[in-house]
């Protein structure tokens, strides 16, 4: 079976709807004109028939004169061989003729239409043909008299059985030598005129499907997405179809490339991950063979490598909780709720919570905490987390003596949080890689997992995090949308 496409089906049909139409076309011009000729003929020949029974003298007092009829409708159609000329009674039925033995095929024609003629109803009037069994044709006919008083009709066939023989032998040669010529050409100019025209029709729809076949996510990535046509300047079905695929590949591209870049960040995660883990490990590792294989250890050495055992376990699993939290992150980002919640309240319970490892190591942690200050539209664990990462950072690399300090502000409409301590800052190369943007990726060995937690988190709400340790210390600023709950 041949598959076609969808021009060559759409240029099929319209091929045959060409010819179907110029076949109708054809056939009523046809029509039309043969009864504009017969209205013609019949309004030349509205007199024929009242002159014939003016001036003949086939009847006399004694009634019909048959030789005389024959011999003067023989002598009318001698003249004009297109016409017939009939003698009909009152009811219809023939009773004088000129026709040839055996032409005539009726006894009897309808007197309807001959009334209607002679009341002067809209021509063309068709009447019965008598030299036909259901033949009908234009005529002419006038009123006989006999006495003073109707005695019957004058009926003349003005388009005779001799005119439709000839006709009939014009007609088939004139098809025999143009019109199959011309029914031709007109077949083949038309088939070209369609095709040409859907062609061009088809050219956006083409142009479409080659867009669909040679669809390459990776350039389509690289690009940016495909230009596409704004879909109100297009009026047609297809322009808006090709506004959709346009606005579909861009998203696709989009998905494509973020893919990408989680694909390379989940590299660089477990890159960076394996390097972080490899010194602890490798340290605690060292130690535990240590102690298995040395039996002549003092109790202070022994004390002494079982804490750095112990601290380096606790390393990977600060490491390893960080990376499963991240996970975690990931897979809830699609069913993230966001609700309006007191970030006053928030800050002031993380604070109190971390206040006691400040003390332990001699740091003066504090919270500025406006009385009235908006609500903020977010998700109350994972904003938890943020301030919880980002304090106990500051309290981590804080020295003794030194000052954590949390400032909350109403910016317009948004809440702005500032987490500042007097720490040494954070290192060229580390700023750099947290600064980098969710394309770039990048964490710097070393780092640890919680600042790219408190990243991916404000992400997720529309918002980033700021560097600023121009100054002493570090001063890590970010903002939420606040939302319309009451004010604290």
């Amino acid at each position: 079976m041949i598959r076609l496409t969808l021009s060559a089906r759409l240029s099929l049909v319209f091929c045959a709807l060409l010819l179907a139409s110029s076949a109708a076309a054809a056939w009523l011009t046809i029509r039309a004109n043969r009864l504009l000729e017969q209205e013609l003929v019949q309004r030349l020949s509205s007199d024929v028939a009242e002159h014939i029974a003016d001036s003949a003298e086939f009847m006399d007092e004694n009634g019909l004169r048959p030789d005389a009829v024959r011999i003067l409708f023989d002598q009318l159609m001698s003249v004009n061989p297109s016409v017939e000329v009939y003698l009909l009674d009152g009811t219809g039925t023939i009773v004088g003729d000129a026709a040839p033995s055996g032409h005539l095929r009726r006894e009897r024609v309808a007197v309807e239409p001959i009334e209607r003629l002679l009341a002067g109803a809209p021509l063309p009037i068709l009447g019965d043909d008598p030299r036909s069994d259901s033949g009908r044709k234009v005529f002419d006919a006038a009123r006989l008299t006999l006495a003073g008083r109707p005695w019957g009709y004058v009926y003349v066939i003005l388009m005779g059985e001799t005119r439709d023989v000839l006709a009939a032998n014009l007609a088939a040669t004139n098809v025999r030598d143009h019109t199959l010529v011309s029914i031709s050409v007109i077949a083949v100019v038309a088939v070209l005129a369609g095709l040409i025209a859907f062609r061009l029709i088809t050219r956006p729809l083409r142009g479409l499907a080659s867009a669909m076949q040679e669809l390459d996510l990776d350039k389509l990535a690289a690009a940016g997405g495909p230009a596409i046509a704004d879909v109100h300047e297009e009026r047609d079905e297809i322009g808006i179809l090709r506004g959709a695929f346009g606005r579909m590949a861009q998203r696709i591209a989009e998905q494509w490339r973020t893919l990408r870049r989680k694909d390379q960040e989940r590299r660089e995660i477990i890159a960076n991950v394996s390097h972080d883990l490899r010194t602890p490990l490798t340290s605690l590792h060292g130690f535990l063979e240590t102690l298995a294989h040395k039996r002549d250890l003092s109790d202070t050495e022994r004390e002494r490598y079982l804490a750095t055992a112990l601290a380096q376990s606790g390393k990977v699993s600060r490491l390893a909780h960080e990376l499963f939290e991240l996970a975690r992150i990931e897979h809830d980002a699609s069913t993230l709720e966001h609700e309006p919640f007191s970030l006053g309240d928030l800050v002031q319970d993380v604070v109190q919570e971390l206040a006691l490892l400040a003390a332990a190591k001699q740091q003066r942690l504090s919270a500025d905490v406006p009385a009235s200050l908006p609500h903020v539209v977010g998700s109350l664990r994972l904003i938890d987390r943020v301030l919880t990462n980002l304090i106990g950072n500051a309290i981590e690399h804080t020295p003794a003596g030194g000052e954590i300090a949390v400032t909350l502000r109403e910016v317009g409409q948004v809440v702005e949080v500032v987490v500042r301590d007097d720490g040494p800052g954070i290192p060229p190369e580390v700023r750099e890689a947290l600064l980098a943007s969710p394309q770039g990726g990048g964490r710097a060995a070393g780092t640890g997992l919680g600042l790219q937690i408190v990243r991916r988190i404000l992400e997720l709400h529309g918002s980033r995090f700021e560097l600023d340790d121009s100054q002493r210390g570090t001063r890590i600023r970010f903002e939420l949308r606040a939302g319309t709950s009451p004010r604290c």
